[in-house]
């Protein structure tokens, strides 16, 4: 019966292996999606190319043909990240871009990116960590269009003066995603980690509100922003 089943694992492995040889981009995202895994649960330092290949079910010399330093993957992780968080935030790349800052929903923006930093605590901060690191953080498609949208609002006359937009970017998404850390320690349940999500939302935006904005011009979500917040259980 041990033998049957060890000729079958062998099969089924032979089988895999195959299926990868004839499906490279196939092999690709399982390493990914294995990396992703290993770096939500152990962070950048337990990161490495052979424990990846052998959570994605590859050989080690198959995994170095994709990614030849743990560095090639914490980057194309952070690539993967950037588009989900990108998607979560702005909705489609090829309409987030043309879109008047002025029609921006301040709120929902920083609902949704809070609410990502949440379900998202590890890679979002090792994809965080690279672009502040990064030379050119402007690669990255969301810091660019985050960063941008800043700059486009502070030419309008909704925003108060001299804002710094890179300054502004850096602090907002530092606390964004650095406050699941709190949340996390602090919150039991999925509901109790939802209103610390709210709570740092409404925080933000009262900032926003009274730093970057110009609270008359937004006179409806000033007064909901300043209301008394709600009692925390």
């Amino acid at each position: 019966m041990g033998s049957t089943g060890n000729m079958a694992d062998n099969q089924n492995a032979r089988e895999r292996r195959a299926r990868r040889k004839r499906d490279p981009e196939g092999t690709r995202e399982a390493i990914l999606e294995a990396a992703r895994e290993v770096l939500a649960q152990d962070g950048k330092e337990g990161l490495s190319v052979a424990q990846v290949a052998q959570r994605a079910g590859v050989n080690r010399g198959t995994a170095y043909q994709h990614f030849q330093t743990r560095e090639q993957l914490i980057e194309a992780t952070a690539t993967w990240v950037s588009e989900k968080l990108y998607k979560a935030v702005f909705g489609d790349q090829a309409t987030a871009a043309d879109q008047p800052v002025e029609n921006i929903n301040v709120e929902s923006v920083n609902g949704h990116l809070a609410e990502f930093a949440m379900e998202n605590p590890a890679l979002g901060r090792v994809w965080l960590l690279e672009v502040l690191s990064s030379r050119r953080p402007a690669n990255d498609p969301f810091w660019r269009q985050y960063e941008s949208n800043f700059e486009r609002f502070a030419a309008t006359e909704l925003a108060q003066s001299n804002i710094d937009a890179e300054v502004l970017s850096v602090l907002i998404l530092a606390g964004t995603f650095i406050w699941p850390v709190w949340a996390r320690a602090h919150a039991r349940t999925a509901k109790e980690r939802q209103q610390m999500a709210d709570r740092f939302t409404r925080e933000i935006l009262r900032l926003c509100l009274h730093g970057t904005m110009r609270p008359e011009k937004y006179s409806e979500l000033d007064a909901r922003v300043t209301r008394k917040p709600p009692k925390r259980t």
